[in-house]
């Protein structure tokens, strides 16, 4: 039986987690639980627990995590301020005489939005208020139209700087010396969030690119479905001074937060006190800054980051005593004695993880599972900036897929109630194609991801 605890304590997890209760209480509850359970039989070494204090400190003391609550802060001041409303009724009067203008336009914006936020459930639900009664009005298919919006919302998995990526990158980083200190590699390589932030780009532009060409063969195919503004404006030299006002800002914030960690000139950290400062300077320039909303925002940061580092902890707890337990020789031994080798083992991880995105989100799989799987698969020779971005867009797919899928949740919650469910799940199906084939050429080509980060940091 004992050899089955580690097993025993990941399922229990997952099932708390499904009723309900919070993740950070549950990782710690579940795991103390266990550990007790195994002080009193003689089967759990609580030296393990010893290390806790060190883990909570090491997460309190590190400067990459520092960037979460200032990325948080720009996405919820960019949101809040109603400045990527603006920037998506700007592009839509851009793109507004062209067929599926409309469509283009919602997507290069969430495209935006998710690189701010970083979190799903606020990408969709913004968007799904701001842009989906636009597109009905304008005689968009509702499928089309709920489609597209769930799933540039799950762009905020793969779009850099999300803050899913420096949680994951964080969590990679730490599995990686873990996997390299175990091969005997005392001086081992290190893997950076700007390694994953840069191998993010070509895949998350190769979803965005594939997203705009089915809308253009939506708009060509099936006018209907896709058709110009009614009432779009002329393209005057005043109307486009005006538009670019509306553009430019946020667009050479974003630049300037992602050409400062691409070209080196600061690390993710810094990059997210610029983007920090810079929501904060446009709200004023635009005059939708007063106290009240100052203190919205931060009232929204503090929660999200409150969470997010609270799940740390408990996670942190849930190692330790998953390790006390034998649990990574466990699964090590499984990965090793699995016919068909690293292959077989990065299927099976990868159809996991798709299963648990349905159940649990982002953060919970990448502080449950990641820190489980992921020190094994490295050790059987596997990139890590690769396996990060598998994972990612392969979370993405889930969270798209009927009838679980979190992004359809979250549009189903602010959708009228003409919008059937039946046309959330059909417009969703496309987009997941699209995923899927994109998921399928990376795992073809793992150089999609790695040779841009070799290319910049060698």
């Amino acid at each position: 039986m004992t050899e089955f605890m580690p097993l025993l304590l990941f399922i229990v997890v997952c099932l708390v987690l499904m009723c309900g209760f919070p993740v950070a209480f549950t990782l710690a509850g579940t795991s103390l639980l266990f550990a007790g359970i195994g002080l009193l039989t003689g089967t759990f070494d609580g030296a393990f627990l010893s290390a806790l204090p060190n883990r909570i400190f090491g997460i309190l003391s590190n400067q990459i995590l520092i960037a979460v609550p200032l990325f948080v802060f720009m996405g919820v001041m960019l949101e809040k301020s109603r400045i990527a409303e603006k920037l998506l009724r700007n592009l839509g009067l851009l793109f507004g005489p062209v067929r599926g203008g409309l469509g283009f336009s919602v997507i290069l914006v969430g495209m935006l939005l998710a690189a701010s936020t970083g979190i799903v459930g606020a990408t969709v639900v913004t968007m799904g208020l701001i842009s989906l009664p636009t597109m009905l009005r304008n005689g968009y298919s509702p499928s089309l139209a709920s489609g597209t919006i769930c799933a540039t919302g799950t762009l905020g998995q793969i779009i850099p700087p999300s803050t899913a990526l420096i949680i994951l990158g964080d969590v990679l980083s730490s599995s990686y010396q873990q996997a390299q200190l175990k091969m005997g590699i005392f001086t081992p390589d290190t893997v950076s969030v700007a390694d994953l932030f840069v191998g993010a780009l070509i895949p998350g532009l190769m979803l965005v690119v594939g997203y705009l060409l089915y809308t253009a063969g939506v708009a060509v195919f099936r006018p209907a479905a896709a058709p110009a503004v009614a009432d779009r404006q002329p393209m005057t030299p005043g109307f486009l001074l005006e538009l670019l006002k509306g553009l430019l800002p946020p667009l050479l914030l974003i630049i300037a937060v992602l050409g400062s960690i691409l070209t080196g000139k600061a690390t993710p950290t810094e990059a997210a006190g610029i983007g920090a400062m810079g929501a904060l300077v446009l709200a004023i320039l635009y005059g939708q800054f007063d106290l009240k909303r100052l203190r919205e925002v931060m009232d929204s940061t503090l929660q999200v980051t409150s969470m997010i580092f609270l799940i740390f902890i408990g996670a942190a707890l849930f190692s330790l005593v998953f390790r006390g337990f034998g649990g990574e020789e466990l699964v090590h031994d499984a990965f090793s004695n699995m016919p068909g080798g690293v292959f077989a083992a990065m299927l099976v991880v990868m159809l996991v993880i798709f299963l648990l995105g349905f159940i649990l989100d982002f953060i919970e799989i990448t502080f449950v599972v990641v820190p489980i799987v992921a020190p094994v698969l490295l050790a059987m020779g596997v990139d890590p900036v690769w396996l990060g971005i598998m994972i990612a867009i392969n979370l993405q797919t889930s969270f798209l897929t009927p009838p679980f899928g979190f992004s359809l949740f979250y549009l189903r919650g602010v959708a009228p109630p003409e919008l059937s469910t039946s046309m959330l799940y059909k417009g969703a199906i496309p987009f997941i194609v699209i995923q899927v084939i994109v998921l399928g050429l990376l795992a073809m080509f793992p150089e999609l991801a790695t040779w841009l980060p070799d290319k910049i940091y060698g």
